[in-house]
């Protein structure tokens, strides 16, 4: 599918109109997005699928992030949208994923466009999805534990998009009480 479009919103997340990808980014306007954590209990931990986004992508390339991230189009909806984009990013769907938080931020990147973004983030849970990624936009993946994303967001802070520290931070609770859950069932 073609995302060439984003969704304009103010911050009450109230639909204004829509706008090419590229001109929004450039002027910095406010638009729809979404983030996609999928994590998995492992040996009792959570562990989250980071990717690392293909060095071709028009900002941010080689940076770690979110699992998936991208703009719903106009007229669709965003769960759908979400699970969409996992599918063509990553290669494998999900049944649900479970809306977590919402928020906005405004980073400058470093080609001079702008993300400004009403950032709707959401879980997804799968123990061993077989992942069949899209080059153009995924370069490579792995998976970390809360404890290690802790870790290097802040000791390779330039290793991530400048998103994905606070967006981490709204889903690292629902994470930990996850975890909390697999150490009690544990004893």
């Amino acid at each position: 599918m073609s995302r060439n479009q984003v969704v304009l919103v103010d911050t009450n997340d109230v639909v204004v109109g829509s706008e090419d990808k590229l001109l929004a980014h450039q002027q910095g306007q406010l638009h729809r997005a979404f983030s996609i954590f999928v994590a998995r209990r492992r040996h009792g931990v959570v562990e989250v699928l980071l990717q690392q986004r293909a060095f071709s992508k028009y900002h941010c390339g080689g940076l770690w992030s979110n699992t998936c991230c991208s703009h719903p189009q106009p007229d669709e909806d965003l769960k759908t949208s979400a699970l969409s984009r996992l599918y063509e990013e990553l290669g494998f769907r999900l049944d649900d994923i479970e809306w977590v938080a919402s928020h906005c931020y405004r980073a400058v990147l470093e080609n001079g466009l702008i993300e400004h973004e009403f950032d709707h983030l959401f879980v997804g849970w799968d123990q061993n999805p077989q992942l069949n990624i899209n080059s153009e936009e995924v370069h490579q993946t792995k998976w970390l534990s809360v404890a290690a994303i802790e870790y290097d967001v802040i000791n390779n802070p330039a290793s991530f998009t400048p998103w994905f520290a606070e967006t981490f931070k709204k889903v690292r609770p629902m994470l930990l009480r996850c975890e909390s859950t697999i150490a009690s069932s544990l004893k």
